[in-house]
Formats: C-alpha cells, sequence, structure tokens
C-alpha cells in the first residue's frame, strides 16, 4: 500500500507556535509545504493530502491538545485505512541532544504525553517515530518552561537544518523504508 499517515505532534494555539514541544507540527508542515500543498480543518486535526512520486501522504496536526494525540491519529488511520507501519510520527524528545534526529519503529513513550496517549490508544508501542533532540539546557525545575518556550536564537541555524533533513527523511521512509532509512538518519550529526 502506498498511503502513509504522517503526525506531527504539537499543541494548538499562538502560544505554542514553533516551541520546542510543537517541532512535530513545525516539521510537517515544512513537509505540506515543500510538496505545495495546503491544511485545512477537519475532523480532531489540521490535515494536507501529498501526492508525490505515486504515494499519498494523509498529514495531521491534532488539534486535541498533545495529551491527547492518540485520538486523532487513531481516527485518521482508520479512516484512511492505513496499515501501522505506514505511520510516522515526529516528535521532541528531551533526551536526545540538539544535534540528533532518531528513527526508530517501535519504542517507548519516554515520559512524552503526547506519545503516552497514542500508545494507550492503540495498546502497542510498535509504530514509526521520528525523535527530534530539542536537547536539555534548562535549570533544575524548569523543564515545563523550556520546552514550552521558543528555540534560543543561536540554535535556530541547527533547528531549521534538522527541519530540512526530516521532510528527505519523511520522503525516504516512503520510498526505501524504515530500516534503510534508520541507517543513514541515526549516525547523523547537525553541530
Amino acid at each position: 500500500m502506498n498511503k502513509f499517515l504522517i503526525v506531527g505532534l504539537g499543541n494548538i494555539g499562538d502560544e505554542y507556535r514553533h516551541t520546542r514541544h510543537n517541532i512535530g507540527f513545525d516539521v510537517v508542515t515544512a513537509f505540506v509545504l515543500h510538496h505545495n500543498a495546503f491544511f485545512k480543518l477537519d475532523r480532531l486535526a489540521e490535515v494536507a493530502e501529498v501526492k508525490w512520486k505515486g504515494r499519498t501522504f494523509i498529514c495531521i496536526k491534532p488539534t486535541t491538545y498533545m495529551n491527547l494525540s492518540g485520538k486523532a491519529f487513531k481516527y485518521w488511520m482508520d479512516k484512511e485505512k492505513i496499515e501501522i507501519g505506514n505511520t510516522l510520527t515526529i516528535v521532541d524528545d528531551l533526551a536526545l541532544p540538539l544535534s540528533k534526529l532518531r528513527l526508530r519503529g517501535s519504542g517507548s513513550d519516554a515520559g512524552h504525553n503526547g506519545l503516552k496517549d497514542i500508545q494507550l490508544t492503540l495498546g502497542t508501542d510498535q509504530y514509526p517515530k521520528l525523535r527530534f533532540g530539542i536537547g536539555n539546557q534548562y535549570p533544575k525545575g524548569r523543564q515545563v518552561d523550556f520546552v514550552l518556550g521558543k528555540w534560543f536564537p543561536e540554535e535556530q541555524p541547527v533547528v531549521q537544518e534538522k527541519i530540512n533533513k526530516s521532510v528527505e527523511i519523511i520522503e525516504s521512509f516512503a520510498t526505501i523504508g524504515l530500516e534503510k532509512t534508520m541507517n543513514t538518519v541515526n549516525n547523523l550529526s547537525f553541530l
């Protein structure tokens, strides 16, 4: 099947726009714009359809807020009849340095509430994820402020480079598959 569900995790609302926690939204938006498509508000998400190289990508940015991302994920996966292996969830990751992207076919939620809700809703952690390292450069007790904060000016060039690379990763995931894409992505360093 040549249909894919691309899920960018984030929160709706101007106060969350372009924060570390919304990098999933930013990556999916970049992918959609790169392919000259656009989002429209639909059930539980902003949705865009991209057609490229004989493949269809249903790209969503859930409007359910991060902690209820599973509802939108499952609705669009079922509605579009997309197999779980043909989904890719893009998410911020505190445990990874800013210099890293990590692609995996499965794995725990690692304390991320969006992934936790998807895992709970699907009943499995066996679905592909692209983790976008945001680093953990925050003082003790300030994790929430850091995650919900904007990128530092000095981080911007690396963030943009990783967003551009993530667009390529989505295309690669859909053309050469998860395993081959993982082999190139997981060794990259952006600093």
